[in-house]
């Protein structure tokens, strides 16, 4: 079922929150054989669709941006200073490797400037306004000759890679490893011949780690009636993590299925039974809150859409090493592809049904 050269180059592709555009070509030319229409909207969000016709709609979904850098002023000396775009963790970024993207697309190499450890007083916090990239300019002339902009974005270097065979590791793995499951449930679909009796419909949204927005627009030109998001969500087994406040998820040791009140839990109990009838590993990671994924987007939408989500653990979130396992990989794909057969047209998820 694997398809590692797709995931390597979706992956290794950048792709961040409001410049989602060239990752989300690569997935739509991917599932476009699979699927009987796709289309993006004004933002970017890219959905397929199958059965385009059936008035009764089911959305899978994961989001396909991840975190930058914004350059946000260049001085005089050719420094460029910069601003997070998403949830970025400006400890890792001292002396890091960065490309930075131009308005016409070219690349321009730099690093993260670093102050000597001989010349630091203690052990001092990194502050986003205190991070500058150096591109090897010595003015701003020089670096706005480079056709670099104030609004500019950049990326760490990365590459994707496979720790003990099992492990993948990467950026953006949060959460374009969601896009590629739901690339492997719809070609699996396709390959077996499985006929679905609903319009289902694959969103790769856009700007979640700004928000959630994608989802929210998203949903309001869909208008579904059920949806299952897919993200990600913390190893608690990754040292200095206290797994006694949240729950005891490990990589490679099953996926996490989310209890909240942004779950239906008609829905959440179909998904256990359904992994429990195909001996999928999972846990349950129960919150009195939302989610905090595009989960919560859909839900609260359209007057309450039934809406679950499967997570899988990942350790590093919102670094250039993100790791997951590839069991859980293949667990998700498997457990989404089996929910989709047990939903019904116009499945009554409802718990009074006083009519």
């Amino acid at each position: 079922m694997k398809d590692l050269n797709f995931l390597k180059k979706y992956i290794n592709n950048d792709s961040p929150s409001q410049f989602e555009s060239s990752g989300q070509k690569i997935w739509a030319e991917y599932v476009k054989p699979y699927v009987d229409k796709i289309y993006d909207d004004s933002y970017g969000n890219v959905v397929a669709v199958i059965n385009p016709d059936s008035d009764f709609k089911v959305v899978i979904e994961a989001h396909s941006d991840e975190i930058s850098f914004l350059i946000n002023r260049i001085d005089k000396d050719g420094f460029l200073w910069v601003c997070k775009n998403g949830g970025v963790d400006e400890r890792i970024a001292l002396s890091q490797r960065v490309k930075v993207y131009t308005n016409s697309g070219t690349i321009i190499d730099g690093i993260f400037g670093s102050k000597a450890i001989h010349l630091r007083e203690g052990k001092e916090a990194v502050k986003i306004e205190e991070l500058y990239i150096d591109i090897g300019c010595d003015t701003k002339e020089e670096v706005e000759s480079k056709g670099i902009e104030i609004g500019n974005y950049a990326v760490y270097v990365s590459e994707f890679q496979i720790l003990n065979d099992v492990k993948y590791v990467g950026k953006s793995l949060d959460d374009k490893i969601g896009g590629y499951i739901n690339s492997q449930v719809i070609k699996k679909l396709k390959e077996t011949g499985d006929k679905l009796p609903f319009g289902l419909y694959i969103v790769n949204s856009v700007m979640e780690e700004i928000g959630l927005r994608g989802a929210q627009i998203a949903t309001q030109h869909i208008k579904p009636d059920v949806a299952i998001c897919i993200d990600v969500t913390h190893d608690t087994s990754t040292p200095g993590i206290d797994d006694k406040k949240v729950g005891e998820f490990k990589i490679g040791k099953g996926i996490v299925l989310k209890q909240a009140p942004a779950v239906q839990k008609n829905f959440l109990k179909l998904i256990k039974e359904t992994a429990i009838e195909n001996k999928i590993e999972f846990k349950i990671n129960p919150t009195g809150g939302t989610t905090g994924t595009n989960t919560d987007m859909f839900t609260f939408s359209n007057g309450g859409v039934v809406s679950a989500l499967m997570s899988v653990p990942m350790r590093y979130m919102h670094s250039i090493v993100e790791q997951i396992h590839e069991k859980d990989v293949e667990d998700c794909i498997e457990l989404m592809y089996q929910t989709l057969k047990k939903i019904e047209y116009k499945h009554d998820f409802r718990y009074l049904k006083l009519d």
